[in-house]
């Protein structure tokens, strides 16, 4: 039986990405991405949807020569080796190599996912994460808190839900990022 967590990288105003679908002010510095690497160890399960799915491509081969550091060619080869469950009613088995694709994720599916899984279930990006934020599914937030306002964009938790939680882990890095992990009370 796994455990479903809920990351993202936020701005200080609460966006995944800012109005015109940017989220380059989001890269992590050094520190942050180590951190990345290190939970990735714990994730047998992604679940993402389709757009999430395109942007972590890049993290499924590795670049020639040395544009890499140590650190990328670890979290690329843990990446590539977690299962991945890709929510997509657009994409098909052929257009996600080995990966899964489920067209409509509801609720259901995500426990049978969840519950087949040996450890940790990331699901991965606001939209494909909402419904199972909404009922209460999620065990786990896991916010990289950017010192950055963007003003507007998409939201990286819907709107409507209620959750009192309790901050379970800080960490504060020299660039100004916070890591904050929650659990529901």
């Amino acid at each position: 039986m796994g455990k479903l967590i809920f990351t993202a990288t936020v701005s200080i105003d609460g966006y995944a990405a800012d109005a015109d679908g940017d989220f380059q002010w989001s890269a992590p510095n050094t520190a942050v991405f180590d951190v990345h690497v290190d939970r990735m160890a714990a994730v047998s399960t992604e679940v993402l949807g389709r757009k999430t799915f395109e942007l972590m491509q890049y993290w499924e081969t590795d670049p020639d020569g040395d544009a890499w550091t140590a650190a990328e060619h670890e979290f690329a080869r843990r990446w590539r080796g977690i299962e991945k469950v890709v929510a997509s009613s657009t994409l098909t088995a052929g257009e996600v190599g080995p990966h899964r694709v489920v067209p409509d994720l509801t609720l259901d599916e995500l426990r049978r996912i969840v519950a087949d899984a040996t450890g940790v279930v990331e699901i991965f990006g606001p939209t494909v994460a909402a419904p199972a934020i909404r009922a209460g599914l999620v065990e786990e937030f896991h916010f990289f808190v950017v010192p950055k306002m963007v003003g507007g964009g998409l939201r990286a938790l819907p709107d409507g839900v209620h959750l009192d939680l309790t901050l379970a882990e800080h960490t504060v890095f020299d660039n100004g990022t916070a890591h904050l992990r929650y659990v529901p009370r």
